[in-house]
């Protein structure tokens, strides 16, 4: 998993997301690539992280400076075209959590 970004003082928010593909991902790359770069623009966006296993099974944690940006990017009406199709073609199941950090460790062999 790459860091994308140099994490915040906490407190900030993570939305975590993780999804099961379906069988039909015709234009799911495209999508997914056009939501993560007009993401990236959304007020209190901080970064991302993200990881596919060999099954196609995607976690991604997208982070935030509070919840008001969180409850604007859901309410994007290019993420909401995005959020139908997953439900009606990309996706078997997902689930989302969002979650305050209040504290936050790291530690870096390098």
């Amino acid at each position: 998993m790459a860091i994308s970004f140099v994490r915040p003082e906490p407190p900030y928010y993570a939305v975590i997301i993780t999804t099961r593909p379906a069988a039909d991902l015709d234009g799911y790359e495209a999508m997914a690539e056009r939501m993560a770069e007009l993401g990236e623009g959304q007020p209190g966006y901080l970064g991302r992280e993200s990881l596919t296993d060999e099954d196609g099974r995607d976690l991604v944690v997208i982070y935030y400076a509070d919840e008001a940006s969180i409850t604007a990017w859901k309410a994007h009406p290019d993420h909401l075209e995005a959020q139908r199709l997953g439900r009606e073609r990309w996706y078997s199941s997902y689930s989302v959590e969002v979650a305050r950090v209040e504290r936050a460790y790291t530690f870096s062999r390098d």
